[in-house]
């Protein structure tokens, strides 16, 4: 029973303490808030809270009239037409044709190539022919090519009389198969180199027969030229089985004068 007023009372004295305490803090706080300066904040904080104004309600607020302008009428857009753009027209620059002349057009053109013709010179060859059991010299032109050399010449001229005379009338003491193996003009004469088919067979006319057509042939350019005859690169200087004697060098004259036909 005791213990039981002891508790309470510890209880209400501590709570009587407490309240003081709190009493005194109370006022230690109100003493400090009454005596400090205000600052900005509690300014701000401890003015006045101004009640926001409260908008009329429709039915006491009078009807404002607001003008609403005419609307404007609504353009249909307008279709723009792409413009077309006509192209130019670029006139090609007509190139004036260069004037040409006839020989920068000859020039140009192929040109066929004029046959060449090829001058021709007549040579005497010469023939024999029998006239009285005797044969007589027959001179013929036969053409020949022109050559720029009296060598070349005189050659054409040995190997037509070589071949043998083309007309029925006349005929030739050289023996077939004669050839020339050469043929020079020099300063001095005529060289003549023929094959030793030259000095086969026949009689002494014939022999001189064709001694007169090698003299008077080789002599046709110019007829005072001398002659040196050779068989297969020897001097010729007996002809025949009878030992015809050839002079080297042999002209016409000397010929007409040893062997008259």
């Amino acid at each position: 029973m005791k213990d039981g007023q002891e508790v309470r009372r510890v209880s209400t004295a501590v709570i009587a303490s407490v309240c003081g305490l709190a009493l005194v803090a109370g006022g230690g706080i109100a003493w400090w808030t009454a005596n400090r300066s205000p600052t900005p904040a509690d300014t701000r904080s401890s003015a006045p809270t101004t009640a926001p104004a409260l908008s009329p309600t429709p039915a006491e607020s009078p009807a404002v009239i607001i003008p609403v302008p005419p609307p404007n009428p609504v353009q249909p857009p307008t279709a723009q037409t792409p413009t077309a753009q006509t192209p130019t027209a670029q006139t090609p620059k007509a190139q004036r044709p260069t004037a040409q002349t006839p020989n920068a057009l000859a020039s140009k053109s192929p040109q066929p190539k004029p046959l060449q013709q090829t001058a021709a010179q007549t040579v005497q060859v010469y023939w024999v022919k029998e006239a009285s059991g005797k044969f007589e010299g027959v001179p013929t032109k036969v053409a020949v090519k022109q050559a720029d050399k009296p060598d070349a010449t005189l050659q054409a001229a040995f190997n037509s009389l070589l071949a043998g005379p083309k007309d029925a009338s006349v005929s030739s003491e050289i023996p077939k198969g004669t050839k020339l193996r050469s043929l020079s003009v020099k300063n001095d004469g005529v060289y003549v180199d023929l094959s030793a088919e030259f000095t086969s067979g026949g009689g002494s006319n014939s022999m001189t027969s064709r001694l007169g057509q090698v003299i008077y042939t080789a002599t046709s350019l110019k007829p005072n030229t001398k002659v040196w005859i050779s068989v297969e690169g020897k001097p010729l200087e007996l002809l025949g089985g009878e030992g015809l004697e050839v002079a080297q060098p042999s002209t016409r004259q000397s010929f007409d004068k040893n062997f008259p036909l």
